[in-house]
């Protein structure tokens, strides 16, 4: 425990391998990924692609540096593909973090998702979800919630630029649409200000859902940018329109007291995928941490 919020404190590997872009960051290392996690004070990760597969393996690598799995992401298909498809990857997903002591699934729909196309302008040609595309979703979600309530864990939906749930009005849909019982929200503070959402809103709204946080931080002028050149997704992260809480626009200091105040008990996972070659994965590591203790006492 790092505070007396029982707040822990993660940091996601894409910022030292890219998953969607396994170019950027192929020179890093799993041990050199975890030990750098280790060292800059971090008490958590999330898994990256380079992870040994085998959860027994894996742990003896984390418990060596003191580190613990926060969750991992799972692509649902909910809406394109058929539910018993889905069901068969989250079950193995759900047992690999099952095993691994996770006790949240961040669970992103990526049926129509935009995300990894480079050929697709990230605001003009984001996915609107038909009537059929939300009742397949919501009604999916709320079977993988009972999944997951098996092995006594969440899913947490992760809203995510390029899907159908990136917006306010999209997530409150997704909100008054689930059962609260069986569906959980992260909330991720870096993909709503990239959108134009408030994360204060989004908080204030569904404090009591959110299970789950993701913190990253906007380069306006790349977020400029990005919307000037009909960037994709992917090109406005090569060019670095994310970073790390202390290196961007939002001030973290009172939207943590927020959390702090609504008592949160969870991780929260620094993130900010970034080209490694540019931002090197450790500095920016050091620059999160050293932001969080300063100014929010985490």
């Amino acid at each position: 425990m790092l505070n007396n919020y029982e707040i822990k404190l993660a940091i996601a590997p894409i910022a030292w391998t890219n998953d969607d872009m396994p170019e950027l960051g192929a020179e890093n290392t799993f041990e050199q990924c975890i030990s750098e996690m280790a060292l800059s004070g971090f008490q958590g990760t999330e898994i990256g692609n380079k992870y040994p597969k085998d959860p027994e393996v894996l742990k003896r690598f984390l418990e060596q540096r003191n580190l613990k799995v926060a969750s991992a992401w799972f692509s649902a298909f909910l809406t394109t593909k058929t539910f018993e498809e889905v069901k068969m990857d989250f079950i193995n997903h759900r047992d690999h973090l099952h095993q691994l002591g996770a006790k949240v699934i961040v669970v992103s729909e990526q049926g129509h998702s935009i995300q990894g196309d480079f050929t697709k302008a990230i605001f003009n040609d984001k996915p609107i979800f038909s009537e059929n595309d939300w009742k397949l979703l919501t009604t999916g979600l709320e079977l993988l919630g009972d999944l997951a309530h098996e092995k006594n864990m969440e899913i947490v939906y992760h809203h995510h630029m390029g899907t159908g749930v990136q917006t306010t009005s999209e997530i409150d849909r997704l909100m008054r649409e689930t059962n609260e019982d069986k569906v959980k929200l992260l909330l991720d503070t870096g993909h709503l200000l990239y959108s134009g959402e408030n994360p204060f809103e989004i908080f204030d709204k569904y404090s009591h859902r959110i299970k789950h946080m993701h913190f990253k931080d906007i380069r306006s002028d790349k977020l400029a940018l990005t919307v000037e050149k009909k960037l994709s997704f992917l090109e406005s992260v090569k060019i670095g329109v994310f970073t790390v809480p202390g290196d961007g626009i939002f001030d973290y200091k009172p939207f943590v007291e927020k959390v702090k105040a609504a008592n949160y008990r969870g991780w929260i996972v620094v993130e900010a995928e970034q080209d490694p070659a540019v931002a090197n994965p450790f500095t920016y590591a050091l620059i999160a941490r050293k932001y969080m203790k300063e100014n929010c006492d985490i």
